[in-house]
């Protein structure tokens, strides 16, 4: 165990992306420098922590989150993380170099950034996940991140279609991933790395471990694009060209070889895993080879190729064997390497001549003279040239494949060499754009980019010819140490010289060397590879058609299930809601309890006419709710106000003042919101009797509800009464003061020991705030809805029909109005009262927010919201911010002092006049509250107030014509 705090490593890169979110975008220089500094020191942290895992130290940080379910925060470094890690940071550090000068001036360059360092921070979070549930969320935000950046050009067609493919297929693997997780947890007892590592014979030898295995199967598989979910990763290339060499080569897609490789010890080593594994890879790798040759667009071969390369790592993986094992881990750094460099080298060539296609592209070399033979070098180590990195890894897999098979079965080494055979021809192909006469009809002139758009490629590159000549010297360690974390005790005797004799190996290699430049000069001659526009043979194999088909037929069937089962109006919804009401008790309860006898002498008179009141008022709502909604939800309120009594004769002050302060602004709100419906009124002195139909509709509709409610009813009583549960409120009373830290038991609950619900709740409030004010910012109702008719117009009070703001200036409510502004800090006061004060008496964050956003409710109502948005200069937007930011960082604070997510601490401060003030840790927490609380009821009024607005001035134009002005009438 360590105490060092390698969970920065996590943390490094997603305040990098805060930081360049927060720049403006018309510089690249300044989020380059930010992301590129963020980045640097993570890489410097994580190389400093080689040494110790040399010598044989499994680093690890542990965080409290749910120590009662077993669920941690785990950051855990052994070798093979340690080994993704540095590609991650490496690599990401050399593509923020690299974009620098790869991006316009005109895209937004500080969101490209922060896109970029939010992705990387995810992909820390996979490889050094120490709990396998961790793991799978940053697995998750992997493809949540992937999506944004493959369709960071969002104008462009084909990249939203890519990144929706890419992000469907593989959340679609997230969800088998998190299945299998959930089945291995349950195998093991235990979510943590470790454990799971440790229990691979009691794996192997369930019941489940089949199911297990295929799930897991189908989330590596999917991410790493392997056959047949391999058709996502071509169509990404969409997105920007770093975006491409950054996710295509260290990370998205090695994350599925990765999860292959981190649980191999305990899912690998039977038959079924071979079956499985090398069966998708064997034939990924054939497949993935022979489609690279006949690809036209220079990043579409890349795509291909790392579909085979991912291929080859998975059929290693597959295989089993120990070396085999070494050889996947090799060639992971190998294909990171020569992948990274060659994608850069694309972008360089589309970034100066304007074009990617090779129908079109040649001669390169003359105008280009550096980066071609940088890209050569690239390109001859992915064809598995002697003396570069690549040659190595994939003889490695040769003799595998050879051994695997034995003398009687030779069908994965012919697999292999035909792969190693397309691979020297799809090599071929894209060097070919450097050679031949230069061509003249190119979108830009040809020329070498800047100094330093070309010195990662330059950097990659000497990685491959180092690698290759010095394989032991430069990667020996580091390879040791990464192959030894997976294998441990079954660590086999290998040798990296560059040589090793005249052998079956070799001689794989150099009939794929051979035959690649043959089939490549028989293509190029015979059947012109420019001229070809699909695959032969295998062009109906269409991964991307199937994928389209299936999404249509689910499209379709969804249409379908919607209009057979769906409706837009709300009445039938409801019905069948209460129905399942009515339902509940008979299916949940049995047998029913006999109804209990209520005692007259125990009930209260005036409690007993106060709940009269109430259910009048609920009766009388729902009658009226058909013509005169506003008398609907005045009895609605009186409803409100009814429940609120009934809290305080209950003895629950906290809920009555909520109550309270909820029904006062969302009676505001639906009174906003009844401005979007269309008048419901008949014409003056008609009265028109409701047909028998509707009499039915209204006494079922009514006689389910009673119906429901006293469903719902039995069901509880029977809940409570049948198996009384132990009583929780002695636990809370007993604890609130000494655990807590106060005396309010109510506050204590929610910011203490429910705080991470409540924390659910206010990010739902806040999605609520944000979808409403997103569906209703560019709406505009019909003026139909809204105007009132003609007809009418002189039963219409003029002061009705203006907008607040002119009401005021008119002079209706000038006298009021004065005191109303008045209410603001008055009422700003009584809510930091109520703010101060909640931890040990009634109020808190939700109640003093309530109240704060009734008083800029009731500005409103004075003035309108142009008012209050120009005077008061409320952000909304920002008040949401601020108040998730604040209540999570404050949960997340208790992990640096070593407590629990959320856990409070209680102090006491001596202030100036103040005297002593109780000040607990929750109390920020509670600040979180109260900002989303102001936030999102603001949000919501002005979405709902603007168009109210609108609809104000609507009715204005349309009746002024036949009213006088107001001060003509009075």
């Amino acid at each position: 165990m360590t105490s060092l705090p390698l969970i920065l490593l996590v943390l490094l890169p997603f305040a990098g992306a805060f930081v360049a979110a927060c720049l403006p975008n018309g510089s690249r220089n300044r989020p380059a420098i930010a992301a590129g500094a963020f980045t640097l020191l993570a890489l410097l942290f994580a190389i400093s922590q080689f040494g110790r895992l040399d010598a044989g130290e499994v680093l690890q940080s542990r965080h409290s989150w749910l120590p009662m379910f077993g669920l941690d925060i785990i950051i855990r470094m052994d070798g093979l993380a340690w080994l993704f890690s540095i590609m991650v940071l490496g690599i990401g550090l050399l593509v923020i170099l690299y974009a620098r000068y790869y991006m316009s001036k005109r895209d937004p360059v500080a969101r490209f950034y922060a896109y970029m360092l939010a992705f990387m921070g995810s992909m820390m979070g996979v490889v050094l996940s120490g709990n396998l549930i961790q793991l799978v969320v940053f697995w998750e935000l992997t493809s949540l991140t992937s999506f944004l950046l493959i369709g960071y050009w969002q104008e462009s067609n084909d990249a939203r279609r890519g990144a929706r493919m890419a992000f469907t297929v593989t959340t679609a693997g997230g969800l088998c991933l998190l299945a299998g997780v959930l089945t291995l947890g349950h195998i093991v007892g235990s979510y943590e790395l470790e454990a799971v590592l440790a229990a691979g014979d009691q794996i192997r030898a369930h019941a489940l471990y089949l199911p297990a295995l295929v799930l897991i199967a189908l989330g590596a598989l999917t991410k790493s694009a392997q056959f047949p979910f391999h058709f996502w990763l071509p169509h990404a290339m969409a997105a920007p060209t770093p975006v491409s060499a950054y996710l295509h080569s260290a990370t998205m897609v090695k994350a599925g070889v990765f999860l292959l490789t981190r649980l191999y010890p305990a899912l690998g080593g039977t038959p079924e895993w071979t079956w499985i594994i090398v069966g998708a890879g064997a034939t990924t790798l054939a497949l993935a080879s022979f489609f690279a040759i006949f690809q036209n667009d220079m990043k579409g071969l890349l795509a291909y190729s790392t579909i085979s390369h991912l291929g080859l790592i998975t059929c290693l993986l597959g295989i089993g064997t120990p070396l085999s094992v070494v050889a996947a881990v090799f060639h992971i750094m190998n294909h990171a390497i020569f992948k990274a460099s060659l994608f850069m080298a694309v972008g360089i060539v589309d970034h100066e001549t304007g074009t990617r296609d090779m129908r079109v592209l040649r001669g390169l070399r003359k105008a280009m003279p550096v980066t071609a033979a940088l890209a050569i070098v690239a390109s001859a180590s992915m064809a598995g040239v002697p003396l570069l990195n690549g040659f190595l890894s994939k003889e490695m897999f040769f003799a595998e494949t050879a051994h695997v098979g034995g003398s009687e079965d030779w069908t994965l080494s012919y697999v292999a060499v035909a792969m190693g055979i397309f691979s020297v021809a799809y090599s071929l192909r894209f060097i070919s754009v450097f050679f031949g006469r230069l061509a003249k009809d190119l979108p830009q002139e040809p020329h070498e980019p800047a100094r330093w758009m070309r010195f990662p490629v330059e950097c990659l590159v000497v990685l491959c010819i180092a690698v290759g000549v010095m394989p032991e010297r430069v990667v020996g360690d580091v390879l040791a140490v990464a192959s030894g974390s997976v294998l441990g005790a079954a660590m086999p005797e290998y040798d990296l010289a560059i040589w090793h004799g005249f052998n079956l190996a070799l001689g794989m290699s150099g009939a794929a060397l051979v035959l690649g430049a043959l089939l490549y000069w028989v293509l190029l001659r015979r059947h012109d590879l420019r001229e070809r526009t699909e695959v032969p043979v295998l062009h109906r194999l269409k991964g991307a058609q199937a994928y389209e088909n299936t999404m249509l037929a689910l499209s379709t069937g969804a249409s379908a299930l919607i209009r057979w089962t769906g409706t837009r109006r709300l009445q039938p919804q409801m019905l069948v809601l209460m129905a399942f009401m009515v339902a509940t008790p008979l299916l949940l309860v049995d047998p029913l309890p006999a109804i209990p006898t209520l005692s007259v002498h125990a009930l209260d008179p005036l409690f007993a006419v106060l709940w009269i009141i109430g259910a009048g008022c609920a009766l009388g709502a729902a009658y009226n709710a058909k013509y005169h909604r506003l008398v609907a939800l005045a009895l609605v309120g009186g409803t409100g106000i009814v429940t609120a009594i009934t809290f305080v004769w209950l003895s629950a002050p906290d809920l009555a003042l909520t109550q309270l302060m909820v029904e006062t602004v969302t009676t505001v709100l639906i009174l906003l919101g009844l401005r979007w419906l269309p008048p419901r009124f008949a014409p003056p002195g008609l009265k028109q009797r409701a047909p028998a139909s509707t009499w039915f509709r209204r006494g079922r509709d009514g006689f389910i509800a009673v119906a429901g409610g006293l469903g719902i009813a039995a069901a509880s009583y029977a809940i409570l009464s049948l198996s009384p549960p132990p009583s929780i409120g002695e636990f809370f009373v007993l604890r609130a003061l000494t655990e807590g830290g106060g005396s309010n038991v109510v506050n204590v609950l929610l910011v203490d020991f429910r705080g991470f619900d409540t924390m659910g709740e206010i990010t739902v409030l806040s999605a609520v705030a944000l979808t409403v004010y997103a569906l209703l910012r560019r709406f505009r109702p019909a003026t139909e809805s809204i105007a009132i008719p003609v007809q009418q117009a002189s039963d219409v009070d003029p002061a009705v029909t203006q907008p607040p703001a002119e009401q005021a200036s008119s002079g209706y409510l000038m006298i009021p109005a004065v005191y109303l502004r008045m209410l603001l800090p008055v009422m700003g006061v009584m809510a930091a009262y109520f703010f101060m004060r909640g931890h040990n008496l009634p109020g808190g964050g939700f109640v003093a927010g309530l109240i704060f956003a009734t008083a800029l409710i009731v500005q409103y109502m004075v003035a309108g919201t142009d008012w209050v948005e120009s005077h008061l200069r409320l952000r909304p937007h920002r008040w949401i911010a601020w108040g998730l930011a604040c209540a999570a960082f404050t949960g997340i604070g208790a992990w640096f002092l070593g407590y629990p997510f959320l856990t409070s601490h209680t102090a006491h401060l001596t202030l100036p006049i103040l005297d002593e003030i109780h000040v607990p840790s929750a109390f920020m927490f509670d600040l979180g509250v109260f900002l989303v609380v102001v936030g999102s009821t603001m949000l919501t009024l002005v979405a709902l107030a603007h168009q109210s607005l609108r609809s104000h001035r609507a009715a204005a134009d349309a009746t002024r014509a036949t009213i006088p002005p107001a001060k003509e009438i009075f």
